[in-house]
């Protein structure tokens, strides 16, 4: 169960019909897979706050078996032995899709995906952002680099990720794409790439990894890069209102929650592919565009802990 979780997620179900919510007026259930399957009275009051349908059944369910987790890839025949198990979850899933009174999407993308594949229509409220802690400051930091790479850095000379190092991240694509442009990238984060890809990128004086920084050190990176480098689809994506609020522009794929979080040409650049050919191209696109970095900031302010508390406070008063 510690350790080989995946193993486990045919039972997840039946945990989560197995609490008790009989002495409660409201439930909120928090949940991209199993939780919105917890079982009420009539008289209480459910409302999901959905991060996204179960996205290996439904929109990733593909990809999800092409390319199975890791801790799973060891099982023989895994795709044919996998298929009627993920066929009963799916079935399970959509029962379960019936149970909350109210459905709350995260973003556009995620109320797509609820109408899609749930039928249900739903609401959104942006998730929280701790935007404050972001927020831009006047004075220039310098920035020492540990490893020697790169002696220093002053505001605006390198471009920066904040992310996990794991595949569906495309950080790879984003450090290929600046080392075609010569440009200076520091990399915050770890993960299960993290080893591959400081060995790979170990010679290139222009890539920095970070790996784990304080939340001062992180804001100090967001506050002095001249742009921050997105190249996945989330179905949200906080490090890119993060980014915002720290009065620096986004370069992101055209796709997920930034449609929802960014302005193109305004707070940041949206680029159609997932390629080096259009990563670069709106690098070098940004370039060339004066941004305002108080509408960046300003921008940020949509997605904040106070608005968040205001708007779920309020659908609470007009549901109970």
């Amino acid at each position: 169960a510690k350790n080989n979780h995946e193993l486990l997620g045919f039972i997840t179900p039946i945990a989560f019909e197995m609490f008790n919510f009989d002495s409660y007026d409201l439930v909120i259930s928090v949940t991209s897979e199993s939780a919105k399957g917890i079982i009420t009275k009539p008289s209480t009051l459910h409302i999901c706050y959905c991060l996204t349908p179960t996205r290996y059944l439904w929109s990733g369910y593909d990809e999800y078996l092409s390319n199975p987790p890791k801790k799973l890839s060891w099982i023989p025949f895994y795709k044919i032995i996998s298929k009627p198990l993920l066929n009963y979850a799916k079935k399970w899933d959509l029962v379960a899709s019936s149970r909350p009174d109210y459905y709350v999407a995260i973003s556009t993308a995620v109320k797509n995906r609820i109408k899609k594949y749930y039928g249900r229509d739903s609401e959104i409220i942006y998730p929280p952002v701790e935007t404050d802690k972001f927020k831009r400051q006047k004075s220039k930091v310098k920035i020492t680099n540990h490893n020697s790479k790169i002696e220093k850095l002053r505001m605006g000379d390198f471009f920066l990720i904040v992310s996990r190092l794991v595949p569906y991240k495309k950080v790879d694509l984003a450090i290929e794409g600046l080392i075609k442009l010569g440009k200076n990238l520091i990399v915050v984060g770890t993960g299960s790439e993290e080893e591959k890809y400081k060995t790979k990128y170990k010679s290139n004086k222009n890539i920095i990894f970070k790996g784990f920084v304080t939340d001062d050190e992180l804001a100090m990176y967001y506050r002095n890069a001249k742009a921050f480098i997105y190249p996945q689809e989330e179905d949200f994506g906080i490090t890119a209102v993060e980014a915002q609020a720290a009065g620096i522009p986004v370069i992101a794929y055209k796709k997920g929650g930034v449609l929802d979080t960014i302005i193109d040409g305004k707070t940041g650049i949206l680029f159609n592919n997932q390629s080096i050919k259009s990563l670069s191209g709106a690098v070098l696109k940004l370039e060339k565009m004066k941004f305002e970095k108080d509408e960046i900031v300003a921008n940020s302010a949509k997605f904040s802990e106070e608005k968040f508390e205001k708007e779920i406070l309020d659908l609470m008063k007009l549901n109970v």
